[in-house]
């Protein structure tokens, strides 16, 4: 065995970087195992349950994953970790709950198992009354609920209680000159097989024409929740370009409009607005009869929407996303209320079929003055993130790498206003921040695809959902802490293929010896888990950062 995996009884894996073969075994592995760590040399995994069950939901079997561990493992398998693989697959589905003519069933082919669960407090009370040895009523109100309990208690339900159709609504795909991608086609059907769920597709490969497709295999009035406004109308312009639907069918629930009609795209931030206490829009949940509920960025789904979505379980929910990661850890309601991930292309699989375009990540070091380095070191903790993140150092860095990409497409991208209104002045270029009306940003991104406009400065409001095709340079000057999913997002700007097809470059800007360092390492984790190499350059020596 002379594989480059070291596979430990404590569910980690060991991943010898520069192994012949460590490519193929990190694309094999990520199906089931999270990145933990991504050092130079080594970087560590772990299996852990949640992930076995997401990749049993989407397919793959036990013996499938042992297989891949057997095939590139140095060392032979420990049996205490085969063994424990196989129980925790195992025990998703052994729960099922289905509907029959008068509600909802929970039954088993282990009653034991019933028997534990149906004894927990929280789930006894989700209980209307044993029906047999194998089998409990549910309470109609309680299927969201009860998943997400028995998904604590490590025991996942399979949900095949169906969904309603919803009000039926013609849509089908306008494939003039164009055509879903097979992989593109393939998360379709995985999601409509089962009828909710999670698909995983990193930024640039066109979960927008998924969502499309999904609509037009469910032809039905659909429920669109997006991140922001500017998010809202690109999905909008998106439908009118690929499918049969008209300005009239599309209606914007937003802070600016209030529309519903069949197909009506509605924002995170007026769902979860409140008045006096009380959330004022949920009537929008059942303004229509929904037959499909789409999750834009379900990563970012906040955590009121996660409560009204555990009574939504009988409409259909298609959730789209780069990252299953979540920086609050609740994957796991991800899992429970909107669904397992049914289906998962990694970046690089989808960057080698030239869908979308490939990238070179660099960290530049940069050395913070006396006079920085001795405010660092008397700031209290709660300001040394923003005191190192925000060095005027970085300003320099910048203008070197501005010049060394004269002629490209250039977005620089920072967490704070002052850092950005300083920067955008300096440089002589637009800043773009959430303070900007929706207007004046869809103008400066239309300037940037243009070209008018070559250089943005922006704030994070460009991290979701905006379609930027030609960028092929991103400078990041400060970030959430290290945020993975922000990473994912940033790097999503360069990924859509450009008319240009020159390869993208994605600078972090980061102060030594800082906890601008320390949480630069969550970012690299991330890079390294999609398959992208991380060069680490110093300041001094950005005369040719491919080099």
């Amino acid at each position: 065995m002379t594989g480059p995996l070291i596979v430990q009884s404590d569910r980690t894996v060991l991943l010898e970087v520069a192994h012949p073969d460590a490519a193929q075994a990190r694309h094999d592995l990520a199906l089931f195992a999270e990145l933990e760590r991504a050092p130079e040399h080594i970087h560590t995994y772990r299996i852990t349950r949640l992930g076995l069950w997401n990749a049993r939901a989407a397919g793959h079997s036990a013996d499938e994953m042992l297989n891949t561990l057997n095939l590139y493992a140095k060392f032979p398998l420990p049996e205490a970790l085969v063994t424990d693989l196989r129980d925790t697959v195992a025990r998703y589905g052994r729960l099922v709950i289905e509907r029959d003519d008068e509600g909802l069933v929970m039954h088993s082919s282990d009653p034991a198992v019933l028997e534990q669960v149906s004894r927990n407090k929280q789930i006894a009370s989700m209980l209307a009354g044993k029906l047999s040895d194998d089998s409990y009523r549910v309470a109609d109100w309680a299927r969201g609920s009860l998943k997400q309990q028995l998904v604590k208690l490590g025991w996942p339900a399979e949900d095949l209680a169906g969904y309603t159709p919803g009000t039926p609504h013609d849509i089908s795909l306008n494939e003039d000159g164009w055509q879903l991608r097979n992989y593109q086609q393939q998360a379709v059907d995985q999601f409509f097989k089962h009828g909710s769920g999670v698909v995983v597709l990193p930024c640039g490969a066109g979960k927008t024409i998924v969502g499309a497709g999904a609509m037009a295999a469910a032809d039905t009035t659909t429920l669109i929740l997006v991140t922001n406004t500017v998010s809202a109308r690109q999905w909008r312009d998106e439908l009118l370009r690929r499918t049969s639907l008209t300005e009239d069918e599309i209606g914007e629930y937003s802070g600016e409009s209030k529309e519903i009609k069949p197909v009506t795209i509605a924002t995170y931030q007026i769902l979860t607005s409140r008045r006096k206490g009380e959330y004022t829009h949920l009537s929008l949940l059942d303004a229509l009869d929904w037959g499909l509920i789409v999750y834009d960025e379900v990563h970012l789904l906040p955590a009121p929407v996660f409560k009204l979505t555990a009574d939504l379980q009988a409409r259909r929910r298609l959730g789209l996303t780069a990252t299953l990661v979540r920086e609050d850890g609740r994957e796991s309601d991800v899992f429970s209320l909107i669904g397992p991930k049914r289906f998962d292309a990694p970046w690089k699989e989808i960057e080698a079929q030239g869908f979308i375009s490939p990238a070179e990540c660099f960290e530049v070091r940069i050395d913070l003055p006396y006079e920085d380095r001795m405010q660092y070191a008397s700031a209290g903790d709660d300001q040394r993130y923003r005191i190192a993140a925000t060095a005027p150092a970085k300003l320099d860095v910048v203008k070197q790498l501005v010049t060394k990409h004269a002629g490209e497409r250039i977005l620089i991208i920072g967490q704070y206003l002052d850092q950005i209104d300083e920067i955008a002045a300096a440089l002589d270029v637009p800043a773009l921040t959430g303070q900007a009306p929706v207007a004046e940003r869809e103008e400066l991104f239309a300037a940037f695809r243009s070209g008018a406009e070559p250089v943005l400065v922006v704030s994070k409001v460009a991290n979701f959902s905006v379609d930027l095709p030609d960028a092929s340079v991103a400078i990041q000057i400060s970030g959430s802490y290290g945020s993975r999913q922000e990473e994912a997002q940033r790097l999503g700007r360069l990924l859509r293929p450009s008319s240009s097809g020159i390869s993208a470059s994605f600078y972090t800007l980061v102060s030594r010896d800082t906890v601008d360092q320390d949480f630069a390492q969550n970012r690299q984790r991330f890079l390294a888990e999609q398959g992208y190499s991380y060069s680490i350059l110093d300041a001094d020596d950005l005369g040719d950062p491919s080099s």
